[in-house]
């Protein structure tokens, strides 16, 4: 049902921010042509005359549908050509609006809603769709992007060729070494250019002697080849970051994306139509990678994971910006990320899963002394031994307690400090009496076995009875226990997902997920000043489904100071500042230096101190004080309102130097980490930020051997050893 694009129908959606335009074309088809920050797009509208088929508003592909596409790509889906516009409404909210365009598919019957939450004080648009089945028969959907986006960058730059001009950035994670990201060009990462579709002569060929009426072979310029980023199992951060970003070289515009969903998702970028448009699907589960599919019943309706995403005039880090600024909109309002308490916990490089009440007090008494504010206990209080593969009660050992766990949770409270605890809610262990006695619909079931993972059993949240238990539970750590900060952990996954009482596994995965949020959700409105640290083997679960609700995230369960070093300064990539908590854990044989890094790992983000501040030396804890006084004078009250700088690009682990910092208007600190060797001398360009007027060190303060320098916003720092780190107040004009 190809139609006209005409430029007079073309329908424009601006807050102060955003910008959203599509347009209904001949055929009554919605084409979304533009979303992004705010610019004049009548030029680019006019541009589209050759591939005006491209640019679906909706991805949409139903069982039995016909692909309308080559390999495994999501472009041109079953759907995406049969759909109509029906109408649209435009709803003005607080800090922006929200558009909704309706389409129908006569011949599936099926209404299909696209929404799109536009801000007033972000670039950023907020994504997702539903589908409801108005007919008289069932419809199976195999995938329905949350965000789909032809023309993808090329406003300024079409026909060129993106294949050269963009940069695509994939943040590759593993266990203790998070958002790693790597970038490459798209013709790098396997995509040609083809420009449009060509047509071969054969006039001359042995079929036209046979009497084949056609004279030439139309050949598509359109790639088989798919950029894809997949995540399977309830790590929503296994392998990958649910985020990507795009760079345009020859036109130095950006975008930059997130899928908000707790488990499995997929985005992909692949050449469309004729090979001259570059195409961004973002969606939560789906058929084809996995393993998702939903029947929807007459009446019966689904809605997907929400999205993000931004494009804007400038380089990568403007559209973080830009995206910082839209996660604090999405985020559940509440003091802690206004605040930013100090958090001590005992993990990391001190007690390790092994506290006792002997243990802990004199760790409280120095991380009161030090200035902490909030004091964790982790895991393994609930056993006497080897805690790993018995958990699930969570009841205090009384051999680790002897005088009750509320010993230590109210000692922590006479010095001032609110008490925590570690919690992973989401298992059982395979050697829990407790969990042996529970029937099979309490967990993850494959071909009628429980599902185990690393001697763990996996809570199935679709069953009410889970919710009930594990609420109750939060309920005795908060109301008997005294606890006003939950550490809630998650080390081990559930794999695609379960198939007991599933219409397929990763149908039954997504309930699951949406469940455990859920939950949450409950949690905080009984306890809305609970603290709860979301913490997946540390940083595997560092989705904004999760981080939402959430208002701290565990970046990373990294124990070599200097490889930490590099994942705090990238963390803000995925999360805000303000959510990221970075140990500091000064080692029991470390020195002076090794002391005031670990503490620079921590000072532009969230404070998770740690390690044997009771037996280090008086010189090295009045280091640890020093940075967490600093850190409530002078920078904590900037970071809810700062926004992440990256002179010096994304650091990656085992980088030589690494430079990261925060902006808040004119005032910007930065940390400069030197790990080299020797009278190494770190450069730092700020111009970008605005002119210098003075920059000055604030951790640690006093004599230095640091030497700087600044010339022309370009900053030189001298450091006369390696692993060195220094923090700095730079004013901007």
């Amino acid at each position: 049902m190809a139609g006209t694009i005409d430029s007079a129908d073309l329908i424009s959606i601006q807050t102060k921010r955003a910008q959203l335009n599509f347009i209904v074309d001949t055929g009554r088809q919605a084409k979304l042509l533009y979303v992004g920050c705010l610019r004049d797009v009548s030029d680019w509208v006019q541009q589209l005359k050759p591939v005006e088929d491209a640019f679906s508003l909706t991805e949409l592909q139903v069982a039995g549908g016909d692909f309308k596409h080559k390999g495994a790509k999501h472009a041109s889906t079953s759907e995406s050509y049969e759909l109509t516009y029906s109408d649209h409404t435009v709803e003005d909210l607080e800090n922006g609006k929200l558009v909704t365009v309706h389409e129908i598919d006569e011949t599936c019957s099926l209404d299909v809603y696209s929404y799109f939450r536009l801000y007033d004080n972000t670039a950023a648009v907020r994504s997702w769709k539903k589908v409801k089945n108005h007919g008289t028969a069932p419809v199976t959907v195999e995938y329905l992007a949350s965000f789909n986006y032809s023309g993808l960058l090329q406003q300024d730059d079409y026909p060129g060729n993106y294949a050269t001009h963009d940069d695509m950035y994939i943040a590759h994670n593993s266990w203790t070494t998070e958002l790693q990201w790597q970038k490459d060009s798209i013709q790098h990462l396997g995509m040609p250019y083809f420009g449009q579709d060509y047509e071969v002569d054969v006039s001359d060929s042995d079929d036209q002697e046979s009497g084949d009426p056609h004279m030439g072979v139309y050949l598509s310029g359109s790639s088989s080849k798919r950029i894809g980023v997949t995540n399977n199992s309830s790590w929503s951060c296994s392998e990958y970051s649910p985020n990507g970003g795009l760079h345009n070289r020859a036109t130095n515009q950006s975008a930059f994306w997130q899928i908000e969903n707790n488990g499995a998702w997929h985005y992909e970028i692949e050449n469309h139509y004729d090979g001259s448009i570059l195409n961004l699907e973002l969606s939560g589960p789906e058929e084809y990678d996995n393993q998702f599919w939903t029947t929807l019943k007459p009446g019966d309706e689904f809605t997907t994971v929400t999205a993000a995403f931004v494009q804007v005039d400038g380089s990568l880090e403007t559209a973080i910006d830009e995206m910082t600024v839209y996660r604090r909109n999405i985020r559940r309002v509440n003091a802690d990320d206004q605040r930013l308490p100090v958090i001590f916990n005992d993990y990391m490089n001190c007690l390790m899963g092994d506290p006792t009440s002997a243990k802990e007090f004199p760790l409280i008494d120095a991380a009161a002394k030090a200035g902490c504010e909030y004091f964790v206990v982790d895991c393994g209080w609930y056993d006497d031994g080897y805690w790993w593969d018995t958990v699930g009660e969570w009841q205090p050992s009384k051999k680790r307690f002897p005088n009750g766990i509320e010993e230590v949770t109210d000692y922590i409270a006479t010095k001032g400090m609110v008490p925590g605890l570690w919690l992973e809610p989401e298992v059982m262990g395979i050697r829990s009496d407790f969990a042996n006695t529970l029937p099979d619909d309490w967990f993850f079931l494959r071909n009628g076995k429980r599902v185990v993972d690393i001697d763990r059993y996996l809570l199935d949240f679709r069953n009410p009875a889970v919710v009930d238990y594990v609420t109750k539970v939060v309920d005795r750590l908060v109301n008997e226990y005294h606890v006003g900060y939950i550490k809630m952990d998650y080390n081990v996954t559930t794999g695609v997902g379960t198939d007991y009482h599933a219409e397929n596994r990763g149908k039954a995965l997504l309930d699951h997920n949406r469940a455990v949020l859920a939950w949450r959700d409950s949690l905080y409105q009984k306890y809305p000043d609970l603290v709860i640290e979301n913490c997946s083997s540390g940083g595997m679960r560092h989705d904004y489904g999760m981080l939402s609700k959430d208002s701290i995230q565990s970046v990373s369960d990294q124990t070599d100071y200097t490889l930490n070093a590099a994942i705090s300064g990238v963390a803000a990539t995925a999360i805000t500042p303000e959510q990221s908590a970075i140990w500091s854990y000064p080692l029991p044989k470390g020195d002076k230096e090794e002391t005031i890094y670990n503490m620079c790992n921590a000072l532009l983000c969230r404070i998770h101190q740690s390690g044997y501040l009771n037996k280090i030396s008086a010189e090295r804890l009045a280091y640890v004080a020093e940075g967490i006084a600093t850190y409530k004078r002078e920078i904590r009250q900037h970071i809810p309102h700062a926004v992440p700088v990256w002179p010096n690009g994304f650091p990656h682990v085992y980088d030589d130097e690494i430079v990261y910092g925060i902006r808040d208007g004119q005032t910007l600190y930065l940390g400069v980490w030197n790990n080299l060797k020797a009278n190494h001398q770190v450069e730092v360009d700020l111009s970008a930020y605005g002119d210098v007027t003075s920059l000055t060190q604030v951790y640690p303060g006093g004599q230095d051997a640091i030497r700087t320098s600044v010339t022309n916003s370009i900053g030189l720092f001298t450091f006369p050893q390696a692993k060195m780190a220094r923090i700095f107040k730079v004013t901007l004009k």
